[in-house]
């Protein structure tokens, strides 16, 4: 095999998901591509990588400090959805039933893979929480050991807000399962038929 063609392999198959197989055809795809179409697909990545923020309120991808969710007047401030990562957020935003805020933590609590509470942005929830415009939280953390275990220290962290209100979102969504791979119907369901949570 080319030197030069087994880097790209090599490269791509670093990818999450992406095995050699897929790398070989992701890279002969890419030869066949106009050269002018490479250079930009290539200038996208680095732009993309070098240029990126975290919104200051919510930890969303943005250009700007402040991300377009955070920055919409017409949503609803008073609500915050707690997600994992960004991409559980934007399918979440793909079902266009949810008007509210978000929280994104960056993670879950995973003493094996060496996440510990402080490695995630519960400062970012909290300090929005504390500032009396929330009123009700909606933790929608994929149904996992880790994600239990963050909910449970969640709870833990909200005590100190007798007057919020905080929902999880109905678990049509199997113990298990990543909510960036769960359906926009069952998503909407879910946030449709989201619980109350006791602080007890």
């Amino acid at each position: 095999m080319s030197k030069l063609l087994d880097n790209v392999v090599g490269e791509l198959s670093r990818l999450p998901g992406i095995g050699r197989r897929t790398a070989l055809r992701l890279a002969m795809h890419i030869l066949r591509m106009d050269e002018e179409d490479v250079v930009s697909m290539g200038e996208s990545l680095i732009d993309f990588r070098t240029k990126i923020c975290r919104c200051a309120k919510c930890n969303n991808l943005s250009d700007t400090e402040i991300c377009d969710v955070c920055a919409d007047a017409s949503r609803d401030r008073s609500t915050v959805c707690v997600v994992e990562q960004v991409s559980d957020l934007l399918s979440i935003e793909k079902t266009h039933q949810y008007r509210g805020a978000y929280s994104v933590l960056g993670g879950v609590i995973s003493p094996m893979q060496g996440i510990a509470p402080s490695d995630l942005r519960i400062d970012l929830l909290l300090d929005r929480i504390a500032m009396g415009e929330v009123k009700e939280v909606i933790i929608a953390i994929s149904a996992s050991v880790e994600g239990e275990t963050t909910m449970f220290y969640l709870m833990n962290c909200l005590k100190r807000f007798p007057h919020l209100k905080i929902t999880t979102i109905a678990r049509g969504i199997g113990f298990g399962d990543e909510l960036e791979y769960v359906d926009e119907l069952t998503i909407t369901q879910a946030l449709m038929n989201r619980r109350e949570i006791s602080k007890q």
